[in-house]
């Protein structure tokens, strides 16, 4: 956990952390070097006011006086952070008037490079991290605690001394004497680290309850308000990510914004951290059971060593032909197993560091958890639960999987003739091989998602005959024939844009230069039986502005502007409903049908790659190659619902208004791939809702006028 605890500019643990607007942090004393004046200003602060508000508002100069030119020299933290130094002010520089406006500053934050600009408060401007100032202080005695309780396991004395330095090789504790006397920083222990002495369970700060300090029980002083002083902190502003108090939402720039109690965010957010951490917490189990499998395999590659011998032992039986061969295929072992060595260590580092550092960052959370000051909770929840979610996708697939195997893959075959002894080569040696066995499918972790499915196999244990590559087929979803839909070395495949609610078959078998081996057993897929999609922000129109998940839509525009469905149809029937939450100003949404490559900065069904409904608030058209058609009375307001039905089957569209069906069937024998489609500005906001069972019951539709 101490990483955590560390400003990442001077690199010792954090003090009077302040919160960045990027949620990083930074010690004051260490923000106050870090900040530069900005171009525009090359003025001296406003003179008056006391020392410290003088030193917090950096009264800097900008380069041109600083005497360095247009070149201002870059330090290194202890951290390795580049950081630029306080630029000092010139000889005889005067200040300015005392109606003078402030110099323009800003402080780039050292960890995602950020800049923030810095108000006539300066640096006060920025919170203090309340939390991470009482955790480090809880540390700090808890360490001190642990040095002192550690005592030496080499003294002679009664009672020993306290451990300065533990041996993380040796695992020893020594006192100064005793290392001094024997784990000198000399020949075989130059290589050795020392490390201080572990914190131990029961000191503050190690792994104990918490408690003590100035906890939550109440030692704190209740933090008030930065705008006004006298309020404490009660509600919590949404919009803003911060807490507030009574005046801010009374006359404040948070007035208007969307605002919950204080207690209820803690809480909720308190759960979507712990939650995020179980999952960082199973992964680090399964690291730890890893890291324990690779030093096992670490031992068996090592032990390769008899395989060498073995070797040398057929060789010296053969003629002398053979010896000149000899050398060459040792050297070939000896850099197969060089090779698994190394692929080994380096895995055993890597996972070693993720592993250290997912461990730190949950031990900082967990005491950030245990922490009962909601306006500093969450202050920082909203960055901490991204970094937990992030580190939990750090583990992808396969990380957690040996990168290669103990087996050396060489076999020495001493029957050919003797005239083949030249071209003896590890590939020829392999021969005869047989083809592939028939490969294992992993059905737990086999799934389907709306019309995707994904599929995993392996190779059965104790398999020596190599493998090039895998052919996965599937059949039609109909019973027709199977066809193949991947060919490659990974074993775990991906299929998406299938049928909605279908059966399909899948089988995968393996092969190599000797041929292909034999099916695996069939596997049997179910897609959904409805489709659950949202919005798709990757190929939506730049101005489009989604939230909800995905599933709300508005637009920046007064200009119409395309947003797609993630779903892609070609079979079957479907349905999903756009409620309209806001209309304004009497505009022309669109609903409808797209392909993929459907013009984008205009209203849906102007061209020939869109089928749609566009309606106001009294009538509606129907729109395709920017022809109009069925007009029919009965439009849209704050609060409506339009449904959508796309029945592949019968290859038509029809449209409804609040459960009602809006004219006849809209488009009549379309065929091919489709995504359903929006057009909107930004008088209209949208949600989605989607698996949804198609209507049975439709009413008598609205006869259009002609």
């Amino acid at each position: 956990m101490e990483e955590e605890l560390k400003c990442p500019v001077c690199g010792s643990l954090f003090r009077e952390p302040i919160i960045l607007p990027c949620s990083h942090n930074v010690c004051l004393p260490c923000a106050r070097t870090i900040a530069v004046q900005t171009p525009e200003s090359e003025q001296h602060l406003a003179a008056g006011g006391g020392g410290g508000d003088h030193a917090d508002k950096l009264s800097l100069h900008s380069e041109t006086d600083s005497g360095y030119g247009s070149y201002t020299p870059s330090l290194k933290s202890p951290n390795g952070v580049r950081v630029l130094p306080l630029v000092p002010a010139p000889p005889g520089a005067a200040a300015a008037p005392r109606g003078a406006g402030p110099a323009s500053s800003s402080l780039t934050c050292p960890q995602c490079h950020r800049s923030a600009s810095l108000d006539q408060r300066g640096l006060r401007g920025f919170q203090r991290n309340r939390l991470l100032e009482a955790i480090v202080q809880r540390y700090q005695q808890g360490r001190a605690a642990a040095a002192a309780a550690a005592k030496c396991q080499l003294c002679d004395r009664s009672p020993p001394e306290p451990a300065a330095v533990l041996c993380e090789q040796c695992e020893v504790l020594y006192c100064s004497a005793c290392q001094l006397r024997c784990h000198p920083a000399r020949g075989p222990f130059a290589k050795h680290r020392l490390a201080p002495p572990p914190a131990h369970p029961g000191a503050p700060g190690g792994g104990g309850d918490g408690g003590g300090g100035k906890g939550a029980g109440g030692g704190r002083k209740l933090p008030t308000c930065a705008e006004h002083d006298l309020e404490n902190y009660s509600m919590y502003c949404v919009s803003c990510r911060s807490p507030v108090c009574y005046q801010c939402l009374e006359e404040g720039k948070h007035s208007k914004h969307d605002v919950k109690a204080l207690g209820a965010m803690w809480k909720q957010h308190k759960a979507q951290l712990s939650q995020a951490l179980n999952g960082v917490s199973d992964k680090a189990k399964e690291a730890k059971e890893f890291l324990v499998q690779l030093k096992n395999l670490l031992q068996q590659i090592q032990n390769g060593l008899d395989y060498e011998a073995c070797l040398v032992a057929q060789c010296d039986a053969l003629v002398d032909a053979l010896t000149r061969q000899k050398a060459k295929l040792l050297t070939k072992v000896t850099k197969e197993r060089e090779h698994k060595l190394k692929v080994v260590w380096d895995q055993i580092n890597h996972c070693t560091l993720k592993l250290r550092q997912s461990t730190g960052l949950m031990e900082y959370c967990l005491e950030v958890i245990k922490e009962n000051d909601p306006s500093g909770f969450l202050q920082i929840s909203d960055a901490l639960i991204k970094r937990v979610q992030v580190s939990q996708e750090q583990w992808v697939k396969g990380a957690l999987e040996p990168k290669v195997s103990a087996e050396f893959d060489l076999t020495l075959d001493s029957e050919p003739l003797l005239q083949s002894i030249h071209q003896l080569d590890f590939i020829q040696m392999k021969f005869p091989v047989s083809v592939p066995p028939v490969p294992l499918l992993q059905l737990e972790k086999c799934c389907t998602r709306n019309n995707s499915v994904t599929l995993a196999w392996r190779m059965p244990p104790l398999s020596h005959n190599p493998v090039e590559g895998y052919i996965l087929e599937l059949d039609d979803g109909d019973g027709g024939q199977f066809r193949e839909v991947y060919v490659g070395k990974e074993t775990l495949c991906t299929i998406d844009g299938l049928h909605f609610n279908s059966t399909y078959n899948a089988r995968v078998k393996a092969f190599n230069s000797s041929g292909v081996g034999p099916y695996s057993k069939t596997v049997i897929l179910q897609t959904s039986d409805v489709a659950w999609f949202t919005f798709d922000p990757s190929s939506a129109h730049r101005d489009i502005v989604l939230s909800n998940d995905n599933q709300t839509a508005t637009c920046n525009s007064y200009d119409d502007r395309v947003v797609l469905g993630t779903a892609a149809f070609s079979k079957g029937v479907h349905y999903w409903e756009l409620h309209v939450d806001r209309y304004d100003n009497h505009p022309d949404p669109a609903f409808g049908i797209a392909r993929i490559n459907v013009v984008k900065d205009m209203m849906l069904g102007k061209d020939d790659k869109a089928w749609a409904m566009y309606v106001d608030n009294n009538r509606s058209w129907f729109m395709h190659c920017n022809s109009h058609t069925n007009r029919t009375e009965g439009g849209v307001s704050k609060g409506a619902t339009v449904g959508v039905l796309l029945d592949l089957n019968k290859h038509n569209l029809t449209f409804y208004i609040n459960g009602q069906q809006q004219g006849p069937p809209a488009f009549e024998n379309i065929e091919g791939v489709f995504m359903p489609a929006l057009s909107l500005n930004r008088n209209v906001q949208v949600t989605l809702h989607t698996g949804l069972e198609v209507p049975q019951s439709i009413k008598q539709p609205k006869l259009p006028n002609n």
